[in-house]
C-alpha cells in the first residue's frame, strides 16, 4: 500500500517537472520542433540509467520504496514517450517528414545514449 502511494506522489512530482522543463525549453527555443519532449526524454533516460545503477548496484540495501518512488513514480511521470509518439504523428500528418525523422532518430539514439551514460556514471561512483 505504501509503495502505491509513493508511486502516486512520485508521478505527480515527475509530471510537474516534465511540465516545467518542457515549457522552459519551448520558451527558450520555440515550439516549431518538439524540443521540450526531446529534452525531457533525454534527461529522463539519463536519470533512469544513473538511478538504476545507484539504487540496484551501489546501494543494494536501499529500500524498494525508493525504487518505487523514483524509478516507477517520478520517472514514470517525468518521461513522455506518449507525448513523443503523438508529436511525431502530428509532424507526419502535417507532412513535416524531415522533422518527424529527426525527432525519431534523436529521441531514440540520444535517449539510449543518455541511459548508457547514466549507467556508466552510476558505476563510477
Amino acid at each position: 500500500m505504501i509503495a502505491n502511494f509513493l508511486i502516486f506522489i512520485g508521478c505527480g512530482f515527475g509530471g510537474l517537472a516534465r511540465y516545467w522543463v518542457s515549457n522552459l525549453m519551448y520558451f527558450v527555443f520555440g515550439k516549431e520542433f518538439p524540443i521540450g519532449t526531446l529534452i525531457v526524454n533525454i534527461t529522463g533516460s539519463f536519470i533512469m540509467g544513473f538511478l538504476f545503477i545507484i539504487l540496484l548496484d551501489k546501494f543494494v540495501t536501499s529500500s524498494p520504496l525508493w525504487r518505487s518512488f523514483l524509478l516507477v513514480g517520478f520517472l514514470g511521470g517525468y518521461t513522455t514517450f506518449s507525448s513523443f509518439s503523438i508529436e511525431t504523428f502530428n509532424l507526419i500528418e502535417s507532412a513535416q517528414y524531415l522533422y518527424a525523422i529527426i525527432n525519431i532518430i534523436l529521441s531514440v539514439a540520444i535517449c539510449i545514449g543518455g541511459a548508457w551514460l547514466g549507467v556508466i556514471l552510476g558505476r563510477q561512483l
